[in-house]
């Protein structure tokens, strides 16, 4: 016997002391006597006295509890009927004073040559040391993983943060709390000398809304933190409401038992607090300590690049704002709205523009365009270059020579830069509009039925590329707006999204303007909430609305007023159809179908003998008797002329049809172009009306 036995045997060694050491015995089962030989240490593993031993196995497993003496019994029993030359079994023998000690065994069985089995040897040892180190390792590397888990969703979360709003949408926002691994937060901010509550997320922690701003001392534990960058463990809230009274009273309101006070420190410089709140916690251990002041250093981190950007950003869009009009005139005769989206992305504001500029003999000057690059440059070049461009414009020269000079004006800043832009010169008393593009979207004209167009604007080189390469061409389109239509320019980023064609983007807008509401300002506001919701905020946008106001006439004399494009052969048909559909509406319905007659015809000379579109007016005539007057205006210089047309002809009888039908007829000088009327109706006064009978 040893001197280990020895000791076991007189209960020298006592249980700790039997748990460090390694109990390994060894036995041998003779199977034709039923007898079991085990060692000293086997036995004591077995938890028998090798003294009152009688060599059965019956007695060996007495200890164990019925079903796990059968369920090794089982093992035994199976491995030696099945023909298994080995088995194991794992298994707990109870205690009288303690939890039972775990005990492995690892048996060979020896067969004869027929394979009968003959005698079982093997090895068994007191695993309850294993299992305990096992079982207390397992739950250290929970707690770790549960805390590794935590820093890392919380990583991942801020990682994405880039202002202070999404650092606390980030730990406030859904699953924020449960990823900080808290019931309750509460998120403060040092500015000028205060510690601002930016956050509070929990339930109950409302009532902590009287501090939300208040003076930075050592009043409050959260303040305390800050100004000592010692953080604070409260596992007691009695204990924690005498170190200050002043929060006393709302401590008993809380739905919490332990809080811990974290100073957010960054590079050195003291960002704020952060107090997280725990329901079932009672105490905080080294782990659980080094946790809480790990992520208050990742969050430290994440708001010192937020304020950071939010620094950045103010700074240039302030930049950007000072580049930009502050107030759009007024003007007789139409509505002017403007809107300007900003890019988020630090300092990489862009440089898009609008401006609005009065012009000599009332009209006015519209422009829309964008700087090449997105930096803080391309914003000072855009405001040196809207300077320019209103300048020129403003001397009176024609759009053409504007962009030209413009282009002029950017290639000698030498900056390597080229800008896009779309000019355009109106008339908002005749509603003659003379644009010019550099590289540029071209407009969108929203009719008064609703219908959205893109005229066609014959295009120049962007500014700057144009005098470098020697081509200073813009070429002038000329449109027409008539009374309650609305023309839209706008810059690329409302039309474009990454992996889109741009088309899809021009569709969309033009879906936008046609459903949007009429007046200028609606419209502008209808787009914004559409269009900068579905691409996001990659790019900036400037946007530029303008509506010539309508012209309904008078009750007593309404009208309407319609431009049709030469390019448009479904413009022909819309048109005849709202002369019909206008004059049942006034109730004038004998004279429909005349008017729709003349309608087709006027418009059709326009359309075939011209390279124009055509403006319908349909006006009610304020008479007595009322008659309807039809106009249309060209920008051809050449009147019509009479002809006689042959049997087989297929045109020449349109005049023909105006003296058939029309009372009276005739053609107009307006301006560049002119104007062919009729009117239909009674051509004389009958003499009761006349007399006022």
């Amino acid at each position: 016997m040893t001197d280990e036995d020895r000791r076991t045997r007189n209960g020298e060694i006592g249980p700790a002391e039997w748990l460090a050491m390694d109990r390994t015995g060894s036995f041998d089962w003779n199977l034709d006597t039923g007898t079991i030989d085990v060692d000293e240490a086997g036995l004591l593993v077995f938890g028998v006295v090798p003294d009152a031993y009688d060599g059965r196995p019956v007695t060996l497993i007495a200890r164990l509890a019925p079903d796990e003496r059968a369920r090794l019994e089982g093992v035994v029993r199976q491995a030696v009927t099945s023909g298994e030359v080995s088995y194991t079994a794992h298994f707990p023998i109870p205690q009288d004073d303690g939890p039972p000690h775990w005990t492995h065994v690892q048996a060979r069985i020896l067969r004869s040559p027929d394979g009968r089995a003959r005698r079982i040897v093997g090895v068994v040892r007191d695993t309850t040391a294993e299992l305990t180190r096992f079982a207390f390792v397992q739950e250290l590397e929970k707690r770790r993983e549960v805390q590794t888990n935590i820093v890392e969703r919380t990583t991942a979360a801020l990682s994405r943060a880039v202002t202070v709003d999404d650092v606390t949408a980030a730990l406030t926002g859904p699953g924020g709390l449960a990823r900080l691994g808290a019931d309750g937060l509460a998120l403060g901010l040092v500015e000028n000398g205060s510690l601002n509550i930016i956050a509070l997320s929990g339930e109950t922690l409302g009532v902590l809304d009287d501090f939300r701003v208040r003076r930075l001392d050592r009043g409050m534990p959260l303040a305390e933190a800050v100004l000592s960058g010692r953080p604070r463990f409260a596992s007691s809230f009695p204990s924690l409401g005498r170190d200050f009274p002043e929060l006393a009273p709302y401590l008993g309101r809380l739905d919490f038992r332990a809080a811990c006070y974290l100073p957010l420190v960054a590079q050195a410089r003291s960002l704020g607090g952060m107090a997280l709140f725990y329901r079932g916690r009672t105490s905080f251990n080294a782990d659980e300590r080094n946790l809480a002041l790990g992520l208050a250093a990742i969050v430290a981190q994440s708001l010192q690049r937020a304020i950071l950007f939010d620094e950045e950003r103010e700074l240039a869009t302030g930049l950007q704002a000072t580049m930009l009009p502050r107030r759009i005139p007024q003007f007789v005769g139409g509505q002017i709205a403007v809107r300007y989206h900003a890019a988020w992305s630090g300092r990489q504001v862009g440089g898009d523009w609008y401006d609005v500029i009065p012009l000599p003999r009332g009209r006015v000057g519209i422009v829309v365009g964008d700087v090449q690059g997105h930096d803080t440059h391309a914003a000072a070049i855009m405001g040196q270059l809207r300077i320019a461009l209103r300048a020129y414009a403003g001397e009176g020269h024609a759009p053409s020579t504007v962009l030209a000079r413009a282009s002029r004006f950017l290639a000698e800043l030498d900056t390597n830069r080229f800008a896009t832009c779309t000019y355009a010169q109106v008339d908002l008393r005749s509603g003659t509009l003379r644009a010019v593009r550099a590289g540029h979207l071209g407009p969108l004209i929203r009719h008064t039925d609703g219908r959205v167009g893109r005229p066609k604007l014959r295009g120049g080189l962007p500014l700057g590329l144009a005098t470098v390469f020697g081509d200073e061409e813009f070429p002038e389109t000329r449109l027409d707006l008539v009374p309650g239509e609305t023309l839209v320019l706008c810059t690329d980023g409302l039309v474009e999204q990454p992996g889109s064609d741009i088309e899809t983007g021009l569709a969309a807008l033009s879906g936008a303007i046609g459903s949007g509401p009429p007046q200028a300002e609606a419209l502008a506001d209808h787009l914004s909430e559409r269009l900068w919701e579905r691409w996001g905020s990659g790019d900036d946008v400037a946007l530029l609305v303008l509506r010539r106001s309508p012209d309904p006439g008078t009750p007593r004399a309404p009208r309407i007023h319609q431009y049709i494009h030469q390019a448009d052969p479904q413009g022909l048909s819309d048109a005849r159809a709202a002369v019909g559909q206008a004059l049942r509406d006034w109730g004038m319905t004998e004279l429909a179908d005349d008017a729709e007659l003349l309608t087709g015809e006027l418009l059709v000379n326009v359309l075939l003998h011209t390279e124009g579109g055509a403006v319908l007016t349909l006006e009610v005539l304020p008479e007595p008797v009322r008659r309807v007057r039809l106009s249309v205006q060209d920008r051809s210089s050449a009147w019509p002329r009479r002809r006689t047309p042959g049997e087989a002809a297929t045109s020449g009888r349109g005049l023909l049809l105006l003296d058939a039908l029309a009372s009276r007829w005739g053609v107009e000088p307006r301006g560049e172009g002119k104007a062919v009327w009729c009117e239909i109706g009674p051509s004389e006064v009958p003499a009761d009306v006349a007399n006022g009978v």
